[in-house]
């Protein structure tokens, strides 16, 4: 991509670019969280059981699995910060809709909108942080992550409060929607104006995944399962499992979104020393704790220990998977799109999936099942190791560090 009219691209402005994509992630992140903190009161608002609410969380994954291919093409159209100034307000918009369900078709709608609008910012506001970390010559997308995650914390934070004080989903997501908009206008302002240049082709509507990433792309899944699993019903676990009370149950989507954000944020400093398959090996072991923890757990307390020892042992999985994707094979930006792929498909059915599993058995059920994929991690963690590079180069056989820093 090129520059649009913009000159001066010295260190001073490429470090406003950093921080401006940087609050665009905290914005895209404070949505899900002041989302995921209110789905019991949505649950309740609309008189829904888990499996009708495992169905509506289902269409959030159809309406971006819709609209991500879409992306692209209104990228390569207006331009990063056009495209992205408009979908990102259209999904912090879109934070309102939910809560305004009267019933379980409207909330299927909604939450199809939501999706849609989600995805298409998630895709365009990653593009715009490749393209700032190219120029830059250094890795920021581990840092732009724990960003996201910082985001998800301080929704799900203010989510905490408006539930502890028993305010209706509907005037909080209202407000907050607004707030989140207004934020997210100013930051676009600041990232890199970048067009398609004049040869470039339009982008393709799917990037199938390369046989050679397909094992990679499973560890994604297994990481990104057990986060969206934990974010979108933890506080429902502890509820109808644990039966602690409205503000209880809110904070441990927060106990969660905080860890993440802390492991994501040191977690370049982890690799840095033990190297990849090392990191994610005993970050599994981290979460099948967590996991084994939560399904056993007899009172609150212990059970938000477990969601946040998941958070800390999935956070940094998705960019080493997708640094050992860009290694992999000849065509990096296929691979990394094929793992992409492969892992937020899974961040968007786990929240039906779980509800599903519910309903024909249990939630306790359901996160066993989440603590298998964590096990997963410890398992398949040497798919990440360093391959041979392209051309017969070796790359180190040790454990090497991924390069990734904040």
């Amino acid at each position: 991509m090129v520059m649009n009219g913009e000159s001066d691209l010295g260190p001073e402005r490429l470090r406003r670019a950093r921080i401006a994509i940087a609050a665009v992630f905290c914005v895209h992140g404070a949505v899900t969280g002041s989302f995921a903190t209110r789905i019991p009161w949505i649950q309740d608002h609309t008189q829904i059981g888990a499996g009708a609410l495992g169905l509506a969380l289902a269409f959030p994954a159809l309406g971006a699995a819709l609209a991500m291919p879409l992306a692209g093409r209104v990228n390569h159209r207006l331009g990063a910060r056009p495209a992205l100034r408009v979908m990102l307000a259209l999904w912090t918009l879109s934070l309102a809709l939910p809560a305004l369900a009267p019933n379980l078709t409207a909330l299927c709608a909604a939450l199809f909108v939501y999706g849609a609008t989600s995805g298409m910012s998630d895709v365009a506001m990653n593009a715009l942080g490749v393209e700032t970390e190219n120029r830059l010559g250094r890795s920021i997308m581990s840092s732009l992550h724990g960003m996201w995650s910082g985001g998800a914390l301080l929704g799900s934070a203010a989510g905490t409060v408006a539930a502890h004080a028993g305010g209706g989903a509907q005037l909080h997501h209202l407000l907050a929607a607004l707030a989140l908009t207004a934020a997210g206008l100013v930051a676009v302002q600041g990232v890199l104006d970048l067009r398609s240049g004049a040869d470039e082709p339009v982008p393709p509507h799917f990037a199938r995944p390369p046989a050679s990433v397909l094992l990679i792309g499973l560890i994604g899944f297994c990481a990104v399962f057990a986060e969206g699993a934990s974010l979108d019903w933890s506080a429902v676990y502890l509820r109808d499992v644990l039966d602690a009370d409205a503000g209880l149950a809110a904070a441990s989507t927060t106990a969660f979104a905080l860890t993440m954000t802390l492991a994501r944020l040191a977690g370049d400093r982890v690799v840095d020393r033990f190297g990849a398959v090392r990191t994610v090996r005993a970050g599994g072991a981290l979460a099948t704790a967590g996991g084994l923890l939560v399904v056993t757990a007899r009172h609150p307390a212990a059970a938000l220990v477990g969601f946040g020892l998941i958070g800390l042992g999935v956070a940094v999985v998705v960019p080493l998977a997708f640094a050992a994707a860009g290694r992999s094979g000849p065509a990096p930006a296929q691979a990394i799109a094929g793992v992409a792929t492969i892992t937020y498909t899974s961040g968007l059915i786990a929240p039906s999936a779980i509800g599903a599993v519910a309903d024909a058995t249990s939630l306790v059920v359901s996160f066993g099942l989440v603590t298998l994929l964590a096990f997963g991690l410890t398992v398949g963690a040497s798919a990440l190791r360093p391959r041979p590079a392209v051309g017969g180069t070796a790359l180190a056989d040790r454990d090497e560090p991924t390069g990734i820093r904040p």
